[in-house]
């Protein structure tokens, strides 16, 4: 069992989302950056859809009422077990009662949070994702409140740091890094309506930098650059859209589908930049700037084969640090 001590109104319980249900209008939700989630529940024995917590924005403190390993991965929360401090990317032994209290994510947007066994929460459409907008899945379809109790799934494996040093271990920082002061590259596939684009609008769409503006949310990431014109006017039915889909509103300006993103709409659609990408745009914060990269449909298969390689070298290397750390 935890017990939230202390909270924020975009703390919420996340996994992979709920695919499948957007016929129904129900959309996908889950992690923002689900690499970030799958690491946190790899380092500790979970399957890699294991629900979490996702914190942003603001601060989250709570308290283990019980022995438990735990994992941070994603943004830096400068967080402290007690007096201990414990890094990014980072999994640790709890005892019963220590507090564990993490600053809002200063190097990214988000930061997350899983326990080993996972969190229990009854699933809605196959899911533990918290949908702020349906206000359903999590806890009662809400951010976390003070005084909130979550209960703990039993490890089906043994973490690691369970009988690992006192410090715990984790995976380097570096794997993750930005490079300082470059932009995010986020590859796309070009969209239906790309080439009723005029050719200033399409060049401009892969020559220009985009920065992200302040008023970005769960749903949708708004960007800022040169303004983009249709060759024509042109009026659409609506039609179903899905998380990292770049469209282009009266505005002029693009704003890409997120995780709790709609499930149609009727924007002209410039292209949509492929799932292993859209976690780098998740994390990028108000004022970065991204470029995007044409790719092919053979280019994103081959980068999804490679995210998955990347994370069997992680559980390979995982389950060599539980066999060492076997008394």
């Amino acid at each position: 069992m935890i017990t939230v001590l202390a909270s924020g109104p975009m703390i919420t319980v996340q996994d992979l989302g709920r695919p499948g249900y957007r016929a129904s209008g129900v959309g996908l939700t889950g992690a923002m950056d689900t690499l970030a989630l799958k690491l946190a529940n790899l380092l500790l024995g979970n399957e890699p859809g294991a629900a979490g917590i996702e914190i942003a924005a603001s601060g989250l403190t709570i308290r283990f009422e019980q022995d438990m390993v735990f994992a941070l991965t994603g943004g830096d929360c400068n967080a402290r077990l007690g007096e201990r401090a414990v890094p990014p990317w980072w999994t640790m032994l709890a005892r019963k009662g220590d507090v564990l209290a993490l600053q809002p994510p200063r190097d990214a947007s988000f930061a997350y949070l899983a326990v080993a066994g996972g969190l229990s929460v009854e699933p809605v459409f196959g899911s533990a994702s918290t949908d702020l907008k349906g206000r359903f899945g999590g806890l009662d379809g809400r951010a976390l409140r003070p005084d909130d109790r979550l209960r703990v799934n039993p490890a089906a494996n043994p973490a690691p740091a369970t009988n690992g040093p006192e410090a715990g271990f984790g995976l380097s920082p570096r794997l993750f890094e930005k490079t300082p002061h470059e932009p995010a590259i986020l590859r796309i596939l070009t969209a239906a309506e790309y080439d009723a684009f005029t050719p200033e609008s399409r060049d401009a769409l892969w020559e220009s930098e985009w920065r992200l503006e302040r008023n970005n949310s769960r749903v949708g990431y708004r960007l800022s650059g040169p303004q983009l014109h249709l060759e024509a006017p042109m009026e659409l039915f609506s039609h179903g859209i899905l998380p990292g889909v770049v469209q282009l509103p009266p505005s002029g300006q693009p704003v890409v589908q997120m995780a709790d993103g709609n499930t149609s709409g009727g924007y002209p659609r410039l292209g949509v930049i492929i799932a292993t990408d859209l976690r780098r745009l998740a994390q990028s914060r108000p004022g970065e700037a991204v470029r995007f990269v044409e790719v092919s449909q053979r280019e994103a298969l081959a980068a999804a084969h490679e995210e998955d390689a990347f994370l069997r070298k992680v559980a390979h290397f995982i389950s060599l640090a539980a066999m060492r750390s076997k008394p």
